[in-house]
């Protein structure tokens, strides 16, 4: 019996056994940021274009810029906005919240592009519990998505509608960290 050639990539995606996966990583320790660097240029390293839109990051240099460089087109950073929002008993400056429209909707365009085999939403989960972008929307726009498209997500205080909707979640815990003692962050290590 012949094998009949996928009709789609929903059918190539069955047939091979691959599936996109929406992975999140939260927590208030250290590392999510870093966890998806690591699975960006693991994925790069087996040949797939990586895209990582940074949705607060863009006012300081950090090493992973170089990094991601020196594999060409397989990975792509783009930081998105300038550096920390204010939050919390401070108004949110419009230009931030700007930004973080267009930085969401990069996202979408990214996603729904076919140019990529995965997207970072890097510190998206931010923008989200800071109240900048609606959780429901989010999840739409990923179950939306085409079917072998990796997507992580980052930062503190994951959603429950994305926590439900994702394929796996890792929450960093924090048991101790080198700035509680006075030392500054590090360059190769917070940056």
């Amino acid at each position: 019996m012949d094998a009949k050639a996928p009709e789609s990539q929903d059918d190539a995606a069955k047939a091979g056994g691959r599936k996109g996966l929406v992975l999140i990583f939260t927590g208030a320790g250290k590392g999510k940021t870093t966890a998806a660097l690591g699975s960006g240029f693991r994925a790069a390293g087996n040949g797939m274009r990586v895209l990582m839109l940074q949705f607060i990051k863009g006012s300081w240099h950090y090493g992973e810029l170089d990094a991601a460089a020196a594999l060409g087109d397989h990975f792509v950073i783009r930081q998105m906005g300038r550096g920390f929002i204010k939050v919390g008993g401070a108004a949110t400056d419009p230009v931030d919240l700007q930004l973080i429209r267009e930085a969401w909707a990069e996202a979408k365009r990214a996603m729904s592009s076919g140019e990529w085999d995965m997207v970072i939403l890097d510190e998206i989960l931010y923008a989200i519990s800071y109240g900048l972008l609606d959780a429901p929307e989010v999840a739409q726009a990923l179950a939306e998505r085409p079917p072998l498209l990796h997507v992580i997500l980052t930062g503190r205080n994951a959603h429950p509608v994305l926590v439900e909707l994702a394929d796996t979640v890792t929450e960093m815990g924090e048991r101790k960290h080198a700035y509680q003692r006075g030392i500054q962050a590090q360059l190769g290590i917070e940056y």
